[in-house]
């Protein structure tokens, strides 16, 4: 245990070598891998795997020479020089023998010193997952969680799913306001088959990122260079995706269309349900170069998701095994929801010259959402006969509870947000210089109609300000009201105007390469309503970096970051329980405060790097909520402070030769005081996370490949029935456990290549299972709140979300 600990918080301590370490990963002009390139150094020599991947070490202090050879491609001569323990990246392309030479080095811009993971856009492919994607692989990083698996949306380091940034080719994407549900979500707006690269920043990031508490996903979407096709199908929808140039490869155009089914999962949970779901999404990315300097783009999307549900009755059992109890419920009735979603954006790159490159951008969003649900239930909440001697062992006994509710809801959405922005990025030697200003309009239009009715032993619950009767003494006359009824009509404009400036500059002190970055950001805003409108208020927010890689025997890079940080309030920040706007709510700040370490070593003759990185946050005027699902309602009000704090450790590298895979741990505490009541647990304050992302193939038969996803993350709050006080319910969620499997055969790809048969036709075909949940371990996301008639008892009964699933699957390029 001793040697674990020094193994992950001591990285300086372990590995003293005298080597340094050579790798990348050679290509060609298509960006196709190539395999079997030999590499020859100091009469030895080594090979490239399947992937073009190829890693070996060289002593220090001496100068190397190393030839890069195939039969097939020109050959390519590099000397390397290591005055100290580092490792070298140096991912050339070579060009085919019929070809005039022409040497291109892809240098690696080293986004981990500025504390971003870039996440290889292969791993998103091949993970396993429900929602396989890009925030599929975010879940395995350390700091980042979500419970939910039919969700794409995350908590990264005790912040709420509202307070992540999310960017495609520098553009500010928006998900829907009224989900409250993942089987709901359908598709995230990132289409895995587009993207290029993949950032991400669990916080403490640069000034040229937005307005948020939390985190920043940035995606930048490819341009395509040659024609393509790529067709997937499983039994959860498909995906088509095409791709060209065209005008003499001045445009270049790729289109995306997916389709998504959540039936297979819906009906491994323990509700049985009539499930009509239709999730469509359609991408479109297209960039034309006008000349040497000036290049236009455009991004589009439409997204329909059509949520029909019925529920039909839903039997669950929870409590211990000397007291069980089990919930029946018989519903009627149903929910009939659709989310449409309309993005465009244009911009234009205009290159001055070497130096300076100007960016300008209008986009749009829309959003027009209906949730509109009419359900009875009848429940019956009894207990269960535990003596295993009894003739009725295992069924109901008595029933403490009988009741029924109707829940009912018209609410209606339209959302319009609308900006322009002007960046500029300015070279100056080692110094970088970046600056923006953006101006942004929001208009919301929000009818809500929504109450609940409770009846129990046919009296029906009256909500808990409501005057007690004298009932069976005395008659009572007055009206039934339901025990919750929210009405509100709201049309809200939001102005915004928001800037930042920033510094970077790389240099050396020595022999160490040192990187720091400053910066501050202004965002200036207003609300008006039909009755009201508050007064400007305006935040300021200096961030800065710094990292340090000093020239030691070891590969070592220490950095720390942070700043004060400001989320104003967004529309659903704005309305409170009951659904009324408060345009006074205040900016939530929080000051950050990260310190990393990033060891690079040779392991097994393979490459390794563990990361660790300690945080802490300061955050005042709150804005408390309470979560059910993925449905966040705020209170409206800047009453709370909180902090989080916590470490984050991260070991990635080749387990097995050729495939990169990571294990990652993280500790999180986050707690509130909500308006001097004292420090509780957030409603995201989950302790301990580990994470495990796995990639492996058969020795003998390296086409079959597996591929493991392990998640465990201690249970969240269980949240609170509703009118209730948070502090009076602290119970917690159990431990949420999942493993997902997956494995595929690889009939076609960039290394096997086919010249007769139907498989020539494939650029890569790939067809495999996934098998979801392995263990059948019965996750909780929720309370159903149910009362007791007798006791008076609320009994919080877990939701359980999906069980094993099998899935097919089928991959194809063209």
């Amino acid at each position: 245990m001793k040697k674990l600990l020094i193994l992950l918080l001591f990285p300086s301590l372990i590995f003293a070598q005298k080597t340094a370490t050579v790798k990348g990963r050679i290509i060609n002009k298509y960006n196709t891998p190539i395999e079997g390139v030999a590499i020859s150094y100091l009469s030895k020599g080594t090979t490239t795997d399947a992937n073009g991947n190829y890693s070996f070490t060289i002593p220090m202090r001496k100068t190397v020479t190393v030839t890069f050879s195939h039969v097939s491609y020109k050959t390519v001569v590099k000397k390397f020089t290591s005055r100290g323990r580092k490792t070298f990246n140096f991912s050339p392309s070579l060009n085919f023998k019929t070809q005039e030479l022409e040497e291109v080095v892809l240098k690696n811009q080293k986004k981990e010193v500025q504390g971003i993971t870039k996440i290889e856009t292969k791993k998103v492919k091949n993970l396993v997952g429900a929602n396989a994607g890009v925030e599929n692989v975010l879940m395995t990083l350390p700091g980042v969680s979500n419970n939910n698996e039919l969700s794409t949306q995350y908590n990264v380091r005790g912040g709420n799913f509202d307070e992540n940034l999310v960017y495609v080719n520098g553009i500010e994407v928006y998900r829907p306001f009224l989900i409250r549900s993942g089987q709901q979500e359908g598709l995230s707006f990132i289409n895995p088959h587009l993207v290029q690269n993949i950032n991400f920043s669990a916080g403490g990031f640069q000034a040229k990122y937005g307005d948020k508490l939390s985190s920043v996903l940035d995606i930048t979407y490819r341009k395509p260079v040659d024609f393509g096709i790529q067709i997937d199908a499983s039994l959860l929808g498909g995906s088509f995706t095409i791709e060209d140039t065209f005008l003499n490869n001045k445009l270049s155009a790729i289109l995306g269309v997916r389709y998504r089914d959540n039936s297979l999962f819906v009906n491994s949970k323990q509700t049985e349900v009539n499930f009509r779901p239709k999730f469509t999404d359609v991408q479109t990315f297209l960039s034309y170069k006008a000349n040497k300097k000036l290049t236009l783009n455009f991004l589009g999307n439409f997204s329909l998701n059509d949520y029909n549900y019925k529920p039909l009755t839903r039997k669950t059992r929870f409590g211990t095994i000397a007291n069980p109890l089990e919930l029946i419920v018989f519903y009627q009735g149903q929910e009939q929801d659709e989310f449409q979603t309309l993005f465009g954006a244009f911009s234009a790159d205009y290159q001055v010259n070497d130096d300076l490159k100007i960016t300008g951008t209008i986009s749009s969003f829309n959003t027009q959402e209906e949730e509109h649900f009419d359900i009875a239930a009848s429940y019956n909440l009894g207990e269960v006969d535990s003596n295993i001697g009894s003739e009725n062992f295992g069924e109901v006994a008595f029933s403490q509870g009988i009741g029924s509710q109707i829940n009912h809801a018209r609410n209606d959405l339209d959302a319009l947000i609308s900006n322009i922005q002007l960046r500029a990025t300015l070279k100056d030697g080692n110094n970088e210089w970046r600056a923006g200003i953006k101006y942004q309009t929001e208009n919301i239009k929000d009818r809500i109609r929504e109450w609940e009715v409770i009846d129990s032993l046919g009296f029906s619950v009256r909500p808990p300000h409501h005057i007690g009767n004298n009932q069976p003494y005395e008659p009572f006359t007055g009206p039934i009201e339901p025990f919750r009824n929210v009405r509100a009509e709201n049309e809200v404009d939001i102005n915004r105007l928001s800037g930042f400036v920033q510094f970077s500059r790389k240099t050396n002190w020595n022999n160490h390469q040192v990187w720091m970055n400053l910066g501050v950001r202004a965002h200036q805003w207003n609300v008006k309503t039909a009755t009201a409108s508050s007064k400007n208020q305006l935040t300021f927010s200096p961030r800065a970096q710094f990292a340090i890689k000093p020239d030691w025997d070891k590969d070592l890079l220490f950095r720390i970051s942070g700043g004060w940080y400001s989320q104003p309030p967004f529309y659903k920040e704005l309305r409170d329980f009951d659904g009324n706007i408060n345009p006074e709510v205040k900016a939530q700040k929080s000051i950050h405060l990260v310190a990393g370490n990033d060891y690079s070593f040779t392991m097994w003759e393979r490459p390794f790097k563990l990361t660790t990185e300690l945080y802490y946050k300061n955050l005042t005027d709150v804005n408390s909520y309470s979560v059910d699902n993925v449905r966040i309602r705020y209170r409206a009000d800047n009453v709370t402070s909180a902090y989080a704090y916590g470490l984050d450790v991260r070991l990635n590298g080749e387990f097995v030769p050729g495939n990169d895979s990571w294990v990652s741990i993280g500790y999180l505490k986050t707690e509130e005081n909500i308006n001097n009541q004292g420090y509780i647990a957030r409603p995201t304050d989950q302790r301990f996370k580990f994470g495990v992302l796995f990639q492996d193939y058969v020795p003998n038969l390296p086409d079959l490949k597996a591929y493991l996803n392990i998640v465990y993350n201690t249970g969240l709050p269980g949240g609170a029935p509703a009118y209730a006080n948070v502090y009076q319910f602290q119970n917690r969620l159990n431990d949420y456990k999942r493993a997902d499997l997956g494995l595929s055969y690889v009939f076609a790809d960039a290394n096997k290549q086919h010249k007769t048969g139907f498989l020539r036709s494939f650029k890569e075909l790939t067809i495999g299972f996934e098998l979801f949940n392995i263990f059948d371990i019965r996750n909780s996301i929720t309370n159903t709140w149910v009362r007791d008639a007798y006791s008076k008892q609320q009994y919080g009964i877990p939701n359980f979300m999906t069980g094993r699933v099998l899935n097919f699957k089928v991959g194809m390029q063209f």
